[in-house]
């Protein structure tokens, strides 16, 4: 029987390949036009808790194809050469997202060290998000 990789295996593995920024260093980043912070969370999960002011949602499960300008759901939002920091609330979803885009070819990506959480503890600025309401 084979060994079952543990999907924390997964993200420990992903950190080691890829640039993690803290919240000290993604706090300076957050006032610079060349930067992009980009909230993989599900969007229930904005409703509730916020988001980084000035950041846009790119749900974790459409990424790679938003990402993909080959892709029929290809967003603008992405076609800049701005870098790209990624965040989800514990930094293990957005670990994992930003090494299978390192792997598509994409770079200056990195993804914020403990996620939303850090921010929200570093006591750091928090936009809210509200529900589109249903035309």
């Amino acid at each position: 029987m084979s060994k079952i990789k543990s999907a924390l295996q997964m993200v420990d593995e992903a950190n080691a390949a890829i640039e993690c920024i803290d919240v000290c260093d993604a706090q300076k980043l957050s006032d610079d036009d060349g930067v992009l912070f980009v909230d993989i969370r599900d969007i229930r999960e904005l409703w509730r808790e916020g988001t980084i002011p000035g950041a846009i949602s790119a749900p974790r499960g459409m990424l790679e194809f938003w990402m993909d300008p080959t892709c029929k759901y290809f967003k603008q939002d992405f076609a800049s050469d701005r870098k790209l920091v990624f965040f989800c609330a514990s930094a293990w979803r957005s670990a994992l997202a930003v090494k299978a885009l390192q792997d598509m070819g994409f770079e200056h990506i990195s993804h914020l060290s403990g996620g939303f959480s850090a921010w929200k503890k570093a006591g750091l600025g928090v936009e809210k998000v509200e529900p589109r309401k249903k035309k």
